[in-house]
């Protein structure tokens, strides 16, 4: 696997051309605060969502008239990048539209995914150039699984505190696709504490209310502030018993039980004009 290192002072991260996937952040005493990618669990550690996030009825979308398979959250996390830029502290890695990408999305694109670090933080950021003559509708979102523990916080209790102190409501999945009636809000003024049995119906759902930054910590030790730009689902997961927590910002989310195929019909799909480009990223600051 082809990685790409960057550095400063305090962080240490890897990037895969597969995916342009960070494979792991670490701090300078050598701990890292990113999921292993254990095989027996899950094997993603950091991907990224394009042109879909979350499942389509029988993975199947529809453009217009015509129908394409697409697998969850888009063919980018399994497609090979190439490296278009690397300094010490950033990286950008490129995907383009091919004769396979054009077979499940008819569109010429262009995903640019940097990576940059700014003192004990890295900033992710995803930048979609529509190259078509016509409107694009797509998804984007950022999967990154943190460590649960936290390295240094170990046998302490976790929990997520959104900045904005909200009680957004929370939606769940049936089948990967999402359940349109809203459920209570796990958060009690703006703070979740972190139990694997809340996750044993699959992720929890955010579509609205969570803000743009959130606090993951244990309870006296180490944290992650995490804040993102653009994107305003918002989704927490895990895979019970695993040693990761996914915070993963989103523009777009899976079709709805019972809802259309349709690419541009999905929730909160973007539909960007011919020429145009979008950026949405996120900054996770390590402390502690």
């Amino acid at each position: 696997m082809q990685l790409t290192r960057i550095s400063n002072s305090e962080l240490t991260v890897d990037v895969a051309a597969l995916g342009a996937e960070m494979q792991a952040l670490s701090t300078r005493d050598g701990r890292n605060w990113l999921w292993s990618g254990d095989a027996s669990f899950w094997t993603g550690r950091s991907p990224i969502l394009f042109p879909m996030v979350g499942r389509a009825p029988m993975d199947t979308i529809s453009v217009g008239t015509e129908r394409y398979q697409m697998g969850q959250h888009g063919f980018a996390r399994r497609s090979a990048f190439t490296l278009v830029e690397e300094w010490r502290e950033h990286c950008i890695y490129r995907l383009e539209a091919s004769e396979p990408t054009r077979a499940m999305f008819p569109f010429d694109f262009q995903l640019d995914i940097e990576h940059r670090l700014e003192g004990r933080a890295v900033v992710v950021t995803a930048t979609v150039s529509n190259r078509d003559t016509r409107t694009m509708p797509f998804g984007v979102g950022f999967h990154p699984a943190f460590a649960w523990p936290l390295p240094g916080g170990e046998g302490q209790s976790h929990s997520v505190a959104l900045d904005n102190g909200g009680a957004p409501e929370v939606f769940r999945l049936s089948g990967g696709l999402v359940n349109p009636v809203a459920g209570h809000s796990p958060f009690e003024a703006g703070r979740l504490t972190l139990n694997h049995a809340d996750f044993e119906n699959d992720a929890m759902i955010f579509p609205q209310g969570a803000g743009k930054g959130l606090r993951y910590a244990s309870e006296n030790g180490p944290a992650v502030h995490f804040t993102w730009e653009n994107l305003p689902n918002l989704a927490l997961w895990t895979k019970p018993g695993a040693g990761f927590i996914c915070l993963e910002p989103w523009h777009g989310m899976a079709a709805e039980v019972g809802g259309s195929d349709a690419l541009d019909q999905r929730p909160y799909t973007v539909l960007l004009e011919a020429g145009a480009t979008a950026r949405y990223s996120f900054r996770a600051e390590l402390i502690g």
